[in-house]
C-alpha cells in the first residue's frame, strides 16, 4: 500500500521557518508509519547560487539594520501578495515548482513560509488539485500569509485565527494547533545523561540562545552575565555562526570553567532540561520549544515586527520577560540560585503550557486533515 506523501515547503529567510517544516515532518512519520514526507527550502532548491545570495543579503539587512525589516513588515502588514506578485515570484525564481510537484506526487502540500505559499496557490490557481496547507511560524498574522487556495491554515493562538477571520478567511478553514516542535521536545530527556554528555556541572545554569545564525556577540546585556560565572553556568549557542563563536571563544570574559560556547548543535531539547533560564530573541520557533519545556525566557531585542508580537505574547502570558536592562538580569540570576523557587516558577510555568499548548496537536492536526 502506497505511503501518503507530505510535501513541506519553506525557505531560509530565518532558520524557524524550515525548523518548523522538519519538525512536522519527523513528529507526523512519528505518528504514523503510513507518511512520507519531504521538506525543501524551495528558494535555495530551485536556485543554488541566487538563492543562498538572497539569504546573505537578508541576514546582514536584520543584523545590521533591524528597524529597516520592521518597517517593511509592517508596510505591507494588511497587504496580501497580489496575482502580479506572485506571477513575478514564479516567473523569476520558482518557475519549476510546478515540475516538483509533478515529479514528488505529494498527497498534500504544507507551507511554511509566505513566499511558497503563494506560489503553489498560484498553481492551484492553474489547476494544480493537492491540498494546501498553510503553518503560520509566528504569534502574528501578516497578510503575507494569505490567500484563498488556502484550504487550512494551522495557526499558533485563538488570537491569531481572529485575526485571519478579521481578513476574511472563513473560520471553518483555520485551526488552533500551535507551532510544532521536534518530537525531542515533547518529552523530558534524563538529567544526569545530559550533564555527562555535555559535561555540565550540576548548578544554576542559563541557556544563551543567538538562533541559527548567531545574532549575538556584543550585546552588553549578555557580556554583564559573565560576571555571574562563579555562581551561573553559561551555554551559549551560537548556531552556525563560526566567526561569531570563535570571537566568543577569544574574550577573556568568556574563557572560564562555567562557560560553555557550542557551534551547531540538534540537542537543544537536551540543553533546556538541564537550563533554569532561557535569554533568547524571541523569533516563533526558539520560544514555542521553550514553552514546550517550561523554561522562563529572557527576550533581548525583538526585531519589529514578528519578533515584537512572539515576545508580546509569551510576555503577557507569563512565559517570558523582556530583558531591558541589568536590573532584570540580576532579579532573574538570583532568583534561579534558589533551588525551591526556581522549581516551582517551572512547575507552574508547565502546569499554564498544558493550559495553553500540546506540542504533538499540530502533527496531529495535520494527520487528521489527510485522512
Amino acid at each position: 500500500m502506497r505511503k501518503k506523501r507530505v510535501l513541506l515547503l519553506s525557505e531560509g529567510f530565518g532558520t524557524g521557518h524550515t525548523q518548523a517544516a522538519y519538525a512536522l515532518s519527523v513528529g507526523l512519520r512519528q505518528l504514523s508509519p503510513r507518511i512520507q514526507t519531504r521538506v525543501i527550502e524551495l528558494g535555495t532548491f530551485l536556485n543554488p547560487i541566487i538563492g543562498p545570495l538572497i539569504l546573505s543579503a537578508y541576514r546582514k539587512t536584520v543584523s545590521k539594520q533591524p528597524k529597516l525589516v520592521g518597517r517593511m513588515y509592517r508596510s505591507g502588514y494588511h497587504k496580501s501578495l497580489n496575482r502580479m506578485t506572485q506571477f513575478a515570484l514564479h516567473r523569476l525564481f520558482y518557475n519549476q515548482v510546478a515540475d516538483v510537484v509533478r515529479q514528488l506526487k505529494p498527497d498534500s502540500i504544507v507551507c511554511t513560509h509566505p513566499v511558497p505559499n503563494a506560489v503553489v496557490s498560484r498553481l492551484k490557481r492553474l489547476g494544480l488539485d493537492v491540498p494546501l496547507y498553510t503553518l503560520i511560524t509566528d504569534y502574528d498574522a501578516h497578510a503575507s500569509w494569505t490567500n484563498p487556495e488556502v484550504n487550512t491554515y494551522l495557526v499558533s493562538t485563538p488570537a491569531v485565527r481572529n485575526k485571519l477571520i478579521a481578513r476574511g478567511v472563513p473560520p471553518t478553514s483555520i485551526e488552533v494547533t500551535g507551532i510544532p516542535v521536534h518530537p525531542n521536545f515533547w518529552h523530558p530527556h534524563d538529567r544526569a545523561e545530559i550533564l555527562s554528555q555535555f559535561k555540565l556541572k550540576d548548578m544554576p545554569t542559563v541557556l544563551i540562545m543567538g538562533g541559527g545564525w548567531g545574532l549575538l556577540y556584543g550585546e552588553e546585556l549578555v557580556e554583564y552575565m559573565a560576571a555571574y560565572t562563579d555562581r551561573v553556568q553559561l551555554i551559549l549557542c551560537m548556531g552556525n555562526n563560526e566567526k561569531a563563536k570563535e570571537k566568543l571563544l577569544s574574550d577573556s570574559r568568556f574563557q572560564h570553567k562555567n562557560v560553555h560556547v557550542l557551534g551547531f548543535t540538534k540537542e537543544i531539547s537536551k540543553l533546556m532540561d538541564v537550563s533554569d533560564l532561557l535569554v533568547t530573541k524571541p523569533g516563533g520557533m526558539t520560544c514555542t520549544e521553550g514553552m514546550s519545556k517550561g523554561i522562563p525566557m529572557l527576550f533581548y531585542e525583538p526585531i519589529p515586527g514578528q519578533e515584537e508580537e512572539n515576545a508580546e505574547y509569551f510576555v503577557t502570558h507569563g512565559f517570558g520577560e523582556l530583558m531591558k536592562n541589568s536590573e532584570t538580569i540580576d532579579r532573574w540570576f538570583r532568583l534561579i540560585q534558589e533551588p525551591y523557587a526556581a522549581y516551582q516558577h517551572r512547575d507552574s510555568l508547565l502546569a499554564l503550557r498544558n493550559a495553553e499548548y500540546h506540542p504533538a496537536k499540530c502533527s496531529e492536526a495535520v494527520l487528521a486533515l489527510m485522512e
